[in-house]
Parts: C-alpha cells; sequence; structure tokens
C-alpha cells in the first residue's frame, strides 16, 4: 500500500486547550477514511494540517512527493468577482487552465485565440474535461455559468467549492462536511459519485448513512488520542463499545492490584533492594493506570415540555407564490398531539416557506392558519443566530433568562443550563469566538430548548453537530412530549424521528407520505421501476381485444397509508377511551369540561374520516 500522507507524533493545543496530543496515522493509497470526534476536539484543526494551511505544535507531517491534494473547507474560499465557471476551472492543472482561456477566449470573441486553443485542446484531449466540469455543475444545481460568485447564496457557494474540487480530480480528496447545504437528492448523487471514484478519501462527515456507504476506514479522537478501525460506520460502533469495555475492565483489574501493592508500599522498609526498587516503580505505573477516568460527556435534554390543549396548529386552504412561482397550493392540515413530520424536496420548492408561514414570519397569499393557545413553537433555523463575538457564553444564555423555570417545577440557573449542554463552568467565560461551529449550533439549540417549547420546527438542525450529540438529540425526540416538524438532509436523522412526511414535489404540491425517508425513497424507486417495466412491455393492442380489467391490489403508498391508518386509529380509540373517562370521572370544570367536551368532538369527525378511508383501502386487501 502506499502512504499519501503521515501525521507523526503531532499535537495541538488551542490557548489552554489541548486538542490531541502524540498522535499518529498513515492515509494510504485507495482509502476511504472518515474523521469522527466530539465538537471541539479539533477535525477541521487536523484537516487544516493536513493539508498544509496550519502546522502543529510538536510532530511532523509526511506527504508523498507529487501526490495532489483537493481541500473543501466547511467555509470555501472563493474570488467574488468571477463568474461561476471561471471559479469551477481555478487550478493549477494544466488541462484545466487551457479548459478555462478557452472558455475566456469565447466570452470575449477572441478568434485568434480560440483556434490556438482549440489545437492546444485537442492535444490534451481536454474537450471531455470541458464537458464534464459542467456537467458536475449541472448536477450540483449550478446552471447559470455566467453568474458572479458574489452573487450566489451560502448553500450555493459550497456547492461550487465542491464542484472546483472535484473537476480537478485530485489524488487526495479532503472534504469537511461536504453534504451541508446539499438536498437529499445531492447527496445520494455525491455517494454514489464518491462510492464509484478511484481517489483516496479523507473526511469529516455527520452523515451516517454516507459513513456506512463510502467508508471503509473510521479515525476517531477521542481523549486527545487517536484510534483507527477498519471498517464502515456499523463495525465502528461495535469496536468502539468493546474498546470502551476494554479500557473499563483494565482500570478496574489495575484497581483491585493496586489495593495489594498499596499494602506493601506501606509495610515496605526504607532501606530498599534493587528488586524492590523495580516493584515501587511499577507501583507508580499501575497508580497512574488505575487512576484513568474516561470523560464519557454526554448532552443531558431532559427538559420537560409546556402542557399542549386540543388544538395544535391548524392550516386551511393555505396557499403561497411569489409571482408565478407556487410554492403552496391549497394546502389543509391539522396536527394531532406528538406528531413528528418530516419535510423533504428539492431545494426551492417552499419548504422554508412552509415554516414562515406556520410561524407568521410570512403571511400567506389565502387561507388560514391558527395555532393552539396552549403552543409554544420553538424554532431552530438553518441560518442559527447572530451571535456576537466578544459575548460570554453564559451572557448569551443569561440575556433571555438568569433562572430558568420549567413546566414541571424545577428551576435551573443559567451556569446549570449550560453544564448539562457540555460547557463546563471552566468554559462558559469564554467569548464566543473561542467556539467551533459545532458549539455554536449546540448553544443555539439550548437556547431554544430552555424555552420550554411543545412544538419544535427543526430546519436543519443536523448541521455541524457531531455524532454523538445527534445520537443524544434524537433520543430527546423520539420521546419529546410534544409536535416535531423537521427539515434536514441527514437521512439517518429524519428514518429514526419522522412517522410521516409532507413531500414538497413543486408548483406548490405538497403530499403527505405515510413512513420514513427510507421508506419514501423505496416507494419512488419502486414506482419508477414499475413505470420503466409497464412502459416496456406496453404495446399496441388489436381492436377486438376487450381491455383488462384493472388491477385491484393495494400500490406500495397505500399499503404505507394502510399501515399507518390503523396505527393512528388505534391512537385515536385510546385518546377517545381516555376522554370519556375524564368526562364522566365529575372532577372536571365547567371550562375544562367544555375544552374537553370539543376535544371529543373533533376527535369523532377524524376517527369517522379514517375509518372510512380505512374500509376503502381494506377491500383491495
Amino acid at each position: 500500500m502506499t502512504p499519501y500522507i503521515q501525521a507523526e507524533q503531532i499535537s495541538k493545543r488551542y490557548a489552554d486547550f489541548m486538542l490531541f496530543e502524540n498522535i499518529s496515522f498513515t492515509i494510504f493509497k485507495d482509502q476511504k477514511v472518515a474523521l469522527i470526534a466530539k465538537n471541539g476536539a479539533g477535525k477541521t484543526t487536523l484537516m487544516e494540517i493536513l493539508a498544509g494551511n496550519d502546522t502543529p505544535d510538536d510532530g511532523k507531517i509526511i506527504q508523498t512527493k507529487d501526490v495532489r491534494i483537493g481541500y473543501l473547507r466547511q467555509a470555501p474560499d472563493l474570488n467574488p468577482s468571477l463568474t461561476v465557471l471561471e471559479q469551477a476551472l481555478q487550478s493549477e492543472n494544466p488541462t484545466m487552465q487551457v479548459v478555462r482561456d478557452f472558455e475566456a477566449a469565447i466570452k470575449h470573441n477572441q478568434q485568434n485565440e480560440i483556434e490556438r486553443l482549440s489545437a492546444r485542446m485537442d492535444e490534451l484531449h481536454a474537450w471531455d474535461f470541458d464537458v464534464k466540469v459542467k456537467q458536475i455543475l449541472s448536477q450540483l444545481k449550478i446552471d447559470n455559468f455566467d453568474q458572479l460568485v458574489g452573487e450566489l447564496s451560502g448553500g450555493q457557494q459550497k456547492r461550487l467549492a465542491l464542484a472546483n474540487v472535484l473537476v480537478n480530480e485530485p489524488d487526495l480528496l479532503m472534504l469537511d462536511e461536504p453534504t451541508n447545504h446539499l438536498d437529499l437528492e445531492m447527496i445520494e448523487w455525491l455517494e454514489n459519485y464518491l462510492e464509484k471514484t478511484n481517489c483516496t478519501l479523507f473526511m469529516v462527515t455527520h452523515d451516517r448513512y454516507f459513513l456506512d456507504r463510502v467508508c471503509n476506514e473510521i479515525i476517531e479522537i477521542d481523549q486527545n488520542q487517536v484510534y483507527s478501525y477498519q471498517g464502515n460506520y456499523s463495525y465502528y460502533l461495535e469496536k468502539r463499545q468493546e474498546r470502551i469495555e476494554q479500557q473499563q475492565a483494565s482500570t478496574e483489574k489495575a484497581q483491585n492490584l493496586l489495593r495489594t501493592e498499596l499494602d506493601w508500599m506501606r509495610r515496605m522498609p526504607k532501606a530498599r533492594s534493587h528488586k524492590a526498587k523495580y516493584r515501587v516503580d511499577q507501583f507508580y505505573e499501575l497508580k497512574e493506570k488505575a487512576g484513568y477516568k474516561r470523560r464519557d460527556d454526554s448532552i443531558d435534554l431532559n427538559i420537560a415540555s409546556s402542557r399542549m390543549g386540543s388544538k395544535i396548529l391548524e392550516l386551511e386552504h393555505v396557499s403561497k407564490a411569489y409571482g408565478d412561482l407556487k410554492l403552496i397550493e391549497d394546502f389543509t392540515y391539522k396536527f394531532s398531539r406528538f406528531e413528528k413530520v418530516g419535510i423533504v424536496g428539492k431545494n426551492g420548492t417552499g419548504k422554508s416557506t412552509f415554516l414562515n408561514v406556520i410561524t407568521g414570519a410570512i403571511q400567506a397569499d389565502s387561507g388560514t392558519v391558527e395555532i393552539g393557545q396552549t403552543i409554544k413553537i420553538g424554532y431552530y433555523r438553518q441560518e442559527g443566530i447572530a451571535f456576537r463575538e466578544t459575548d460570554k457564553v453564559i451572557d448569551v444564555v443569561k440575556n433571555i433568562a438568569e433562572v430558568i423555570q420549567f413546566e414541571d417545577g424545577n428551576k435551573m440557573t443559567a451556569s446549570q443550563l449550560l453544564t448539562r449542554f457540555l460547557f463546563p463552568p471552566e468554559t462558559q467565560y469564554n467569548t464566543i469566538d473561542k467556539l467551533s461551529g459545532g458549539e455554536r449550533r449546540r448553544l443555539y439549540l439550548c437556547t431554544i430548548l430552555m424555552q420550554n417549547p411543545n412544538f419544535l420546527i427543526l430546519d436543519e438542525p443536523t448541521n455541524d453537530l457531531d455524532i454523538m450529540t445527534l445520537n443524544v438529540l434524537e433520543d430527546y425526540l423520539a420521546v419529546f412530549d410534544g409536535c416535531v416538524i423537521i427539515v434536514s438532509h441527514d437521512r439517518y436523522f429524519m428514518d429514526k424521528i419522522v412517522d410521516h412526511l409532507f413531500v414538497f414535489n413543486g408548483n406548490g404540491k405538497i403530499k403527505d407520505f405515510p413512513g420514513n425517508y427510507t421508506i419514501y425513497r423505496n416507494s419512488v424507486e419502486e414506482e419508477e421501476k414499475q413505470e420503466k417495466a409497464e412502459a416496456a412491455a406496453s404495446a399496441p393492442k388489436a381492436v377486438s381485444e376487450k381491455p383488462k380489467k384493472q388491477s385491484q391490489k393495494l400500490t406500495f403508498n397505500e399499503k404505507r397509508e394502510f399501515e399507518q391508518l390503523e396505527q393512528d386509529l388505534d391512537r385515536l380509540e385510546r385518546e377517545k377511551a381516555s376522554l370519556e373517562k375524564i368526562m364522566n370521572s365529575g372532577e372536571l370544570s365547567p371550562e375544562e369540561l367544555l375544552q374537553k367536551s370539543q376535544r371529543y368532538s373533533s376527535l369523532t369527525d377524524e376517527l369517522d374520516e379514517k375509518e372510512l378511508r380505512w374500509l376503502e383501502l381494506s377491500e383491495k386487501i
């Protein structure tokens, strides 16, 4: 195996905080390696060191001669005065330079240069390269090649930077959070591209499906040390747990042995032999080993939500358009308790507009949006909030509340809350500019949840969060006693949380799909295969042939809907029985009895509607 880049005993400290210490590893040709660590553990710093943009405090980086590195930063550094195509062609690669000069000659109609460069393009076989550049840009939804880079959104700039790295075809491709700002369709395209490409890969990502399907090695930074796992993400999870258990068993064994050695040390006379001195040295080594304590920090999101009444959120015939661009058309939906909805669709189909209409940030063109009196919305925006860089971490929380009063009556100081979110007291007085991107996101999440919402709207919550925090957030949302709407490109996250999807198909059309994202993608693929098969099998029929009776079997989507209806009917029947018991108890005040009666009425209507649809579908079975 050919080593491309080696890290030998490197260490890096940020102010008084040690990121990693004396770590060593090698990236070999054809490996596809993922780097995993908690936020603030130095993932991006390590990437910058390997790319040659930073230096370690100790140790050295050895790069094999002539290995070309392509590096995608989290925040790409682009030239705002260049066009999209000019930026995509920025490279020291001779072929890329000729393609760039040729495109410039065409743009300025320089006939002599066009002729000269055409010959040069022939020599370098660069015509296919020119096509490939434009193809990758188009696949990343960048179609206006003459648009200035400065006019692009942040997400478009990230995609342009990704295109530039890919078209250069480096030997070693380094990607820092490449899936951020990509929609699900583009993530799946990139996943397939990296699976098939022959380049060596080293990347940081929190997308666990991506890790499973693309990577064949995981490197983890944990407790300032580095651990390597020869396998994908699923293998890593299994072996990581084994490693932790072995470390704990070794520590316990050392602690038991230490008791015996400690007793010997106390009884040992002052005049010790050489053999005794050797045992003394072993004692101190044993003491250090027995004193090992794993800092298994885990964020505590056990925060109660506010009480939720019977009326949640109701949308009636809502429409929204900008000129001829329809984003929402005649959409009606009534949310029920504990619903967890995922939103999927291509960029520009109206997902963010839908969230802004719900929260009142944007007014609908027509229709009504009614929010129940007890509903308290917590809106986690994709763009986050603009922290002042000079503010202290604790001041961010104190500006909202000095003491946080929870629905269950418990109280917590700002400092105690921050500690639960993995900001220990010694870091709470650090300024914002010292936080990593993931730590800022975690702080933002803290400011949302501390307000006790019972209806969470999460727009791309997984961006920049480490996998450990994502696992805890998923567990929290799974038992969250309220409603959740999630827009996310993280397929694993969506699959684990949502019950059903709002699929934004464009032109204002929104479809309610009963199932998670993987089920949805499987249904789309199945329908596409079925359509192709039907198209291939179709042939002109004789006039005398009688049309065959259409099959009455359930489609894939109807099967999913039928299964969802059975779950909904069971849940609604239980709620109805509970309401009847409460209403007949005689313990309710007149106001409470009226409220329960209204819910009982709407519940009965909902049951009738779902039972009717269940009967329709059951006749096809």
